[in-house]
Order: structure tokens, then C-alpha cells, then sequence
């Protein structure tokens, strides 16, 4: 039963739900405030399935 969240997410198309806008913006911004060049030059590959409904993407 725990898992069951996850298991009804796998089932459905979109399953973005766990990895929302906010905690990605966070962690971004948190990279920046290191330092504002820390991507600069870098390539970041986003899990994703489907890039247009993504929040990885946004």
C-alpha cells in the first residue's frame, strides 16, 4: 500500500506530479546563489518522458 501512489503514477500518461515546478525552481536556485555562472557552458539532461508537459523543461 505505500507504494500504491507510485504504482497509480506509473499507470497514468501524465505523472509529473512528483517532481513539481517548485522543488525544481529551489534547487536551480540554489545552484545560482553558489554561483551565477555554475551552468554556463554545461549541458543539463532532464528526466523526462515528455518534454512539452515536463516541469523539468519549463
Amino acid at each position: 500500500m505505500a507504494n500504491q501512489n507510485l504504482s497509480d503514477a506509473k499507470k497514468k500518461k501524465n505523472d509529473e506530479f512528483y517532481t513539481q515546478f517548485h522543488d525544481i525552481e529551489t534547487e536551480v536556485n540554489a545552484h545560482l546563489e553558489y554561483g551565477p555562472d555554475v551552468f554556463r557552458g554545461k549541458t543539463v539532461l532532464l528526466p523526462c518522458d515528455d518534454p512539452e508537459w515536463s516541469n523539468f523543461t519549463k
